[in-house]
């Protein structure tokens, strides 16, 4: 074997161990490259209690409930499946009923997810298309959404 087809050789092992390794990572997390989870999605996937995910939809009306040392306690809805959040701490300024939500925690063993982190909707004008499908899948999606959704990516070009 000559000295260029040793280093060829190398070369081409290197990259066939770069591309297992690749494989390995990708397959390893195909289930966390998830902006969120939906209700529905936590119910479907039978996702066990103590993971650790993202929850996201609408914070559903009327649900909403203060308690003593910053406890609080709301639903979570797409409009198909629901699941009772509790969080302790200071919400968003933008939290509010009927607003778009994500919380990152640990789904409890009775159904409730602890969250540790609530992420509040951060402009009127902008609506996340993994959102925006979601709404129109489930049947929420309003007009004005979309009027909206063209207005701020109008801005942004």
């Amino acid at each position: 074997m000559t000295r260029k087809q040793r280093r060829l050789a190398l070369i081409a092992a290197g990259v066939g161990v770069l591309g297992i390794a690749a494989a390995l990572v990708l397959t390893a997390l195909k289930d966390s490259i998830v902006f969120f989870n939906s209700p529905t999605d936590v119910t479907e996937k039978h996702i066990a209690p103590g993971t650790r995910i993202r929850l996201g939809g609408l914070v559903a009306p009327g649900t909403l409930v203060r308690g003593e040392n910053l406890a609080i306690k709301f639903d979570v809805t797409d409009g198909k499946g629901v699941i009772n959040v509790a969080y302790q701490g200071i919400l968003p300024d933008l939290f509010r009923e009927g607003q778009g939500v994500v919380t990152e925690g640990v789904l409890q063993p009775g159904g409730t997810f602890k969250a540790d982190t609530v992420l509040a909707k951060h402009d009127e004008n902008y609506i996340p298309k993994e959102v925006a499908d979601a709404l129109k899948k489930q049947g929420h999606w309003k007009d004005d959404y979309a009027k909206k959704a063209g207005a701020t990516q109008g801005r942004a070009q």
